[in-house]
């Protein structure tokens, strides 16, 4: 259900920005490929599933938390829907519920995947699974991000 849950929320801002930011609307469609793929794939109890979805979740929080700091920005924003009934940069706001998403994410595919009682080769499709996801989404911010 975390998954679910998770990629839900995931999609759910990736649409939002999209409304509010248009040229990020390519990129997005192509960014919500990789949490069909996470559905799909966990559905089926696939290491290489659980690998896409803890590492994308991770790389992708760990940019916004760490580096780009929009996560905080966007619970700037979340308080002010609260407190002030408007938000001033609705997409900003939307990369702390995609964070929020992926933390849920995380929990579920490490869950799911360690339920496999996993082999060596189990962890290697995990890793690998991982390492394409950010080999794509590194192509596809290369090639549909707004420069």
């Amino acid at each position: 259900m975390s998954i679910l849950v998770g990629v839900g929320l995931f999609i759910l801002a990736l649409t939002v920005s999209a409304v509010f930011v248009p040229q990020l609307r390519v990129l997005h469609l192509f960014q919500a490929l990789i949490y069909v793929v996470v559905i799909v794939l966990t559905r089926q109890n696939s290491a290489w599933g659980f690998g896409v979805g803890t590492i994308i979740a991770v790389a992708w929080n760990s940019l916004n938390l760490f580096v780009t700091h929009l996560f905080q920005a966007g619970a700037g924003q979340f308080w002010s829907l609260l407190h002030m009934g408007h938000v001033s940069r609705p997409d900003t706001m939307m990369v702390m519920v995609g964070g929020v998403g992926h933390f849920l994410l995380i929990i579920g595919c490490m869950a799911g995947f360690l339920q496999l009682r996993p082999s060596v080769k189990q962890w290697g499709q995990f890793f690998g699974g991982g390492l394409l996801a950010l080999a794509y989404f590194g192509l596809i911010v290369a090639t549909t991000a707004p420069h």
